[in-house]
């Protein structure tokens, strides 16, 4: 018979932790938060010390009288919500709706759902921590006061359905920011000179460097000349071989914001999907034999620290996979990524090293499995030696002239044997060798290339490229990010395009309105210190009234004034000569979360949208008669297809480019890869570099 009832968020995580306690606890799902703040109202009381009114969450009824029908059955109730701000909430409103007692140590934490750590948590049960409750409560009021109070204003002045958040409105303001920066950017032109040279039975090439022994940047075609003149005839002669040793070392095992940007780069996962494939991970997956086990730590953390039991697994797998010359002389330990992480919980890391992703592959979906690899691979390399490469500098005088070679190869690969983490910009370290060469050796030129470029514009935030700059300026927490992608989008404030995002019009207007109206809700440093506010309410050191003090004051000046000031702006939409097939008026550009698209102005008697075809230029391959457009799929991701269909099904992922194959005539594909971008046939083995 039960004598004990624990009470999780989900039935996943319900069914995993059920299995390892045994028939003496009887394990439930809370499906969640069960109290909220009632979204028909503020449901705060400002006058009263920020006294939230929760309500309970509607279509939460059955299972509110299912838990407290299962509470008054056993002798203890135990709460094990996720062990983070928001599952201490959660667990705070079940203890208030169940009747427990404020001492009563019923709170249950685990950062890894193994039947090892379940067991031990339930040895050491405590009290719910007030601490994380009220940093939860000050976050939500806060973003409670700035959504309800600003978003009113917003649909009387612009339009219905807007909001503006802390979180958000500075992620869309850096979008829009950089591509102001773009705009802006105005071009630099400069050169470069590349020669291949021969010697030692092995070409290789070298750039020009500079000229009577300092180093010379080339600005212009009359520099290039010059030197093109200088080097005429002259002989090519190695002036200086420098070689060294380097090291190479691991990065640190993930946190939230760096798996959200590594599955990004290497998967092309969005930060929301991370989240929720995680989320599958932690909570746990049946493996057959062994059970259903929690595969990794818990993925909300902004810290890098590993558990002393986990590093000594680490240390010995390595040493019987790859030998212990791959094993560091001491335990990697990594620094806080960030000066206010809370460290809270260890970094992201498989709950065991020997569930190697090739032995439980059979276990998971093809999603799954690719996260946990990263994961694995990504904590196994960060627990391993450095890589030592041999690296070689050098120097060739042609006259006056310098040269520079560079080249290196790796020694030992260390931790490379596993993982390398991926870079935004899709760049790779390869190996480029060179041959041996001393001082004096006499080399001769094959081919010279002087070669015009300019400078390039900040690039645009990708999904990971932004979540590493919130996370670097202090802006929200890593629960966060996904939610405050997401909602932007939905608002209509960015648009993505080619995995970049691109500020809207109704973006830019809101960004506007507030940076005249509410410039601390933007402000960087302002939002950053609020995080730090609620960072030390969570360590005890502040209240969290006081927090939302701080802050309402100035705050409801603000919403006075913008009451009085703020003028209303009409958004007009951009009408074309295109026709609405049903109704005959003509139709609009509109702006949606997956970018522009067309809608009839008869609004709302008339529904009628459509996408707004991009034509590639190409004609469809298949039916010979249809042009190849542009297409977004129900997920918002692009593909390129005929416009005859249904009459026509082609389909292709990657974009057609309007020229045939030189070779067989046949359509031709971009294609992105690691090195770089490519084009190449469909039918063939052409293929030239961009």
């Amino acid at each position: 018979m039960a004598d004990s009832l624990v009470i999780v968020e989900s039935p996943a995580k319900a069914k995993t932790i059920g299995k390892y306690l045994g028939s003496k606890y009887i394990v439930k799902a809370s499906m969640g938060h069960i109290r909220d703040l009632p979204k028909s109202q503020i449901g705060v009381e400002v006058e009263n010390n920020f006294e939230p009114k929760y309500i309970t969450i509607r279509g939460k009824g059955s299972v509110l009288k299912e838990l407290k029908d299962a509470s008054k059955k056993v002798k203890r109730v135990y709460l094990a919500a996720d062990p983070d701000r928001e599952g201490e909430a959660i667990a705070w409103h079940l203890a208030h709706y169940l009747d427990l007692e404020q001492t009563e140590p019923c709170r249950v934490v685990f950062n890894e759902i193994t039947k090892q750590a379940v067991k031990d948590a339930f040895k050491t049960p405590r009290r719910i921590n007030m601490d994380l409750v009220n940093a939860q409560q000050a976050r939500r009021i806060l973003d409670r006061l700035v959504g309800y109070k600003i978003s009113p204003l917003l649909w009387k002045k612009v339009k219905k359905g807007l909001s503006a958040g802390r979180v958000q409105s500075v992620a869309v303001k850096l979008i829009i920011d950089r591509e102001n920066e773009i705009k802006a950017f105005e071009p630099e032109e400069y050169w470069s000179i590349t020669i291949q040279l021969s010697g030692a039975k092995q070409e290789f090439e070298a750039k020009f460097y500079g000229a009577n022994g300092e180093k010379k940047e080339l600005h212009s075609e009359a520099d290039v000349q010059q030197i093109l003149d200088a080097i005429q005839g002259a002989a090519y002669i190695v002036k200086e071989v420098k070689e060294r040793e380097r090291q190479r070392h691991p990065s640190a095992p993930f946190i939230t914001s760096t798996l959200q940007q590594e599955a990004a780069r290497k998967l092309n996962f969005r930060a929301a999907k991370t989240m929720q494939i995680a989320q599958q991970l932690y909570e746990g997956v049946d493996l057959g034999k062994e059970g259903t086990v929690g595969l990794i730590t818990y993925m909300r953390t902004d810290s890098t620290r590993i558990s002393p039991v986990a590093q000594e697994e680490a240390k010995e797998y390595i040493a019987g996979k790859y030998g212990a010359s791959y094993v560091p002389e001491a335990p990697r330990n990594y620094s806080k990524k960030t000066a206010n992480a809370q460290d809270a919980h260890e970094a992201i890391r498989p709950t065991s090293v020997l569930r190697v992703p090739e032995e439980v592959k059979e276990s998971l979906s093809r999603d799954q499995l690719r996260l946990y690899k990263l994961i694995w691979e990504r904590f196994v390399a960060s627990q391993m030696a450095s890589a030592v490469l041999d690296t070689m500098t050098v120097d060739i005088g042609a006259g006056e002239v310098l040269f520079r070679a560079v080249g290196s190869k790796v020694k030992f690969p260390g931790f490379m044997k596993v993982y390398v983490e991926g870079s935004d910009d899709g760049a790779t370290e390869d190996e480029k060798f060179l041959p041996p060469l001393k001082q004096g050796d006499a080399l001769n030129q094959t081919s010279i290339e002087p070669k015009q470029h300019f400078t390039q514009p900040p690039p645009r935030y990708t999904e990971a490229r932004l979540v590493r700059e919130l996370e670097e300026r202090g802006i929200g927490r890593p629960s966060t990010y996904a939610p405050t992608l997401d909602t932007i989008q939905k608002r209509g404030y960015i648009a993505m395009e080619e995995k970049k995002f691109f500020p809207t019009e109704l973006g830019g207007l809101v960004i506007q309105l507030m940076e005249e109206f509410f410039p601390e809700i933007l402000n960087v440093e302002f939002t950053a210190h609020m995080e730090e506010g609620l960072d030390h309410v969570e360590d005890g050191a502040m209240d969290w009234v006081k927090v939302l003090d701080e802050f309402y004051t100035s705050f409801e000046k603000r919403l006075e004034v913008a009451e009085e000031e703020m003028k209303e702006v009409e958004l007009q939409d951009e009408i074309t000569d295109i026709q609405c097939e049903k109704c005959g008026r003509f139709m609009a550009i509109k702006m949606g979360r997956f970018g522009k698209f067309l809608a009839c102005t008869g609004f709302p008697e008339c529904r009628n949208t459509k996408p707004i075809v991009k034509d590639t230029g190409v004609t469809c391959p298949k039916c010979k008669e249809g042009k190849i457009i542009e297409r977004r799929s129900k997920k918002g991701r692009m593909f390129y297809g005929c416009d005859q269909y249904p009459g026509c099904d082609f389909v292709s992922w990657d974009k057609p480019v309007a020229k045939p194959c030189p070779s067989c005539g046949s359509m031709m594909i971009e294609k992105n890869s690691k090195s770089g971008q490519t084009i190449q046939c469909t039918q063939c083995d052409y293929k030239e570099e961009e």
